[in-house]
């Protein structure tokens, strides 16, 4: 399987094939993908699903996926590396990172609100007007407009019900879910407790009830959601081990290790040590 590169940060170019069907391919880069016209079958990681105009697919490194089409097809293609994501300053999205690294999981177009397609659709018009009418300032209105278009992406995946949810689940789940993310880094605000009492419930119901809805419990899902964070920061970032203790709200080096080791098996440093193996 072929495996590409990128060799600057951003690259955003519009692309018409009549190939059938392209390529597998493996990136070291997120790449977004947006049909402009034509129908055909995209695949991510063996999963298929017919795609159309109007979708956008979101591919996280080091996931394969191939297009076969049914005919001329024209796309919109833009590239960015982890480096671009952790350049921005992202403020309220602090785990935008890991929203993008979980697109693979929809296999389909990651453009689940309407009227963000039809944003999408605006920018994506913009951005190729700004790509065809090159002037001053053309690299940073590029970099703008698909900026917006990460932030829509992310916000999309993050109302997307995860794996283990029940398909019967109700909207005060997908709210405590929201919750948890947007508090994850404050563990004192993710107490049994406190989460029954915001959502007006009682401690010993907000158990079972979340379990019959995650098919898990409460606190597993708030383990392996940090877990995940952290492991994001450790591969993607160059924040010492102390300062991602700081952020996630352990009280020292040594708290996040045994919580790390626990559920991974090793510690920080380790797992950092053998995922820099694993990228070269």
């Amino acid at each position: 399987m072929a495996r590409e590169n990128i060799s600057k940060s951003l690259e955003v170019y519009y692309e018409k094939v009549n190939c059938c069907p392209l390529r597998d391919r493996q990136f070291n880069f997120f790449e977004f993908v947006y049909v402009l016209s034509g129908n055909g079958v995209h695949g991510i990681n063996g999963n298929e699903l017919p795609f159309e105009p109007g979708d956008l697919f979101l591919i996280p490194p080091n996931d394969y996926h191939s297009f076969n089409l049914d005919r001329i097809c024209e796309f919109m293609v833009i590239r960015f590396g982890e480096y671009y994501v952790r350049e921005y300053q992202w403020k309220s999205i602090d785990h935008i990172e890991c929203l993008l690294y979980n697109a693979s999981d929809l296999s389909g177009s990651v453009l689940i609100n309407q009227e963000d397609k039809k944003m999408v659709s605006s920018l994506i018009e913009h951005l190729q007007q700004t790509l065809i009418q090159e002037s001053v300032y053309t690299e940073d209105l590029v970099r703008h407009l698909v900026n917006a278009l990460i932030v829509i992406a992310a916000r999309n995946i993050a109302i997307i019900k995860p794996k283990n949810i029940s398909p019967h689940a109700d909207n005060r789940i997908l709210q405590i879910l929201d919750y948890i993310q947007e508090h994850i880094r404050y563990p004192a605000r993710l107490t049994i407790a406190v989460i029954a009492e915001r959502f007006d419930l009682s401690p010993t119901y907000l158990g079972s009830y979340f379990r019959k809805q995650c098919n898990e419990s409460l606190q597993q899902y708030i383990s392996s959601y940090r877990i995940r964070l952290i492991e994001h920061r450790l591969r993607f970032s160059d924040k010492r081990v102390h300062e991602i203790a700081d952020e996630f709200g352990f009280a020292d080096e040594s708290h996040i290790n045994k919580f790390f080791k626990r559920h991974q098996g090793m510690s920080l440093k380790q797992y950092r040590d053998s995922a820099i193996k694993v990228a070269d």
